[in-house]
């Protein structure tokens, strides 16, 4: 007999959170119900030797079950939908996106009760959550998914943090919402990580894959050049850093914004700079004011950025191509 100690609220949605987060699918869905089981299973206590043994339909039934069960103590008057309308829906949409084998459809073809479990998600939760409860409607409009991101229709791979924030708000500018249109943004951490999320994206992605590199990422580009897909799109920015590639009045604009009371950008200075990372450095140095970073000087040029007039030609097209 199974005896379990139900998940709460704030668990439930850890758990929806992780399950429908843009990841390969075998590694969610096997972390996840891997952790449920090992923490709200009371009877039979299993081990982690027996969790690893298990079959991928007995890992996926017992997990189900204690979610199951939690959810129906929470939403005792909520009727189970019969037709599990949500998880075909889900179901269709992992398809669509990932190559799945057999082995891994086990997992994702469940009988998870997301009716009951699309009631725990508000307006306030993540865009995956929203997505999720939007599949609950017969007739979930694309306005609907789009405003929540999903679905994810393209993976735009950047290096560094300043393009995942600045990429987004340009596009925007240009009329080109990453958010309508599916596009998802990852920052790698650095032109050889990009190199590997790119391979192991190839590997189980169906959607197209947009790969976008400093220019001293010159041997990180020829790596992944013969391994594109027809999808797929590199491009190896005209110079420097993507910092080089902004509008020189755009930094200018926000350097004087963040010193006003200190001092003003010298414009000959920034247009002869050779590294533009290198003289906003000098320039935080020699005004005294707090050290350079570019995630939040990232911020600051997206709280900058008013008009195309902000937005370079090589930016331009890069969104334009994605």
């Amino acid at each position: 007999m199974t005896k379990i100690k139900p998940l709460t609220e704030e668990q439930l949605l850890i758990s929806l959170d992780r399950l429908t987060r843009f990841k390969e699918p075998e590694l969610r869905y096997v972390r996840v119900f891997t952790d449920i089981i090992t923490s709200n299973l009371i009877e039979p206590k299993l081990k982690k030797f027996e969790l690893e043994q298990m079959s991928y339909t007995e890992l996926r039934d017992l997990a189900q079950e204690i979610i199951n069960i939690s959810l129906d103590k929470i939403f005792t008057a909520i009727p189970a939908d019969s037709k599990y309308t949500i998880n075909q829906r889900l179901l269709s949409y992992e398809k669509s996106v990932f190559d799945i084998t057999d082995k891994v459809l086990t997992l994702l073809d469940n009988k998870i009760n997301y009716s009951k479990a699309v009631e725990l998600i508000n307006s306030d939760n993540v865009f995956n959550l929203r997505w999720l409860k939007s599949l609950k409607e017969n007739d979930a409009t694309p306005e609907n998914r789009h405003a929540n991101l999903y679905p994810v229709k393209k993976v735009l791979l950047v290096e560094g943090i300043t393009e995942e924030i600045l990429m987004p708000e340009f596009a925007k500018i240009l009329g080109k919402n990453f958010k309508e249109n599916g596009i998802f943004i990852l920052s790698a951490g650095g032109k050889n990580q990009v190199v590997k999320y790119f391979y192991r994206f190839a590997e189980f992605l169906k959607i197209p894959i947009y790969v976008l590199l400093d220019n001293d990422a010159v041997e990180n580009y020829n790596q992944i050049k013969p391994k594109l897909r027809k999808s797929d799109k590199i491009h190896l920015i005209s110079r420097g850093e993507f910092e080089d590639i902004l509008p020189n009045t755009l930094i200018e604009k926000t350097l004087n914004v963040l010193t006003a009371n200190i001092s003003t950008c010298d414009t000959k200075e920034l247009e002869n700079a050779k590294s533009k990372v290198e003289y906003l450095e000098e320039f935080f140095r020699k005004r005294g004011a707090h050290e350079f970073k570019k995630s939040e000087f990232a911020e600051s040029i997206k709280e900058n950025i008013s008009n195309k007039t902000d937005i370079s030609p090589e930016i331009k097209a890069i969104i334009e191509d994605l």
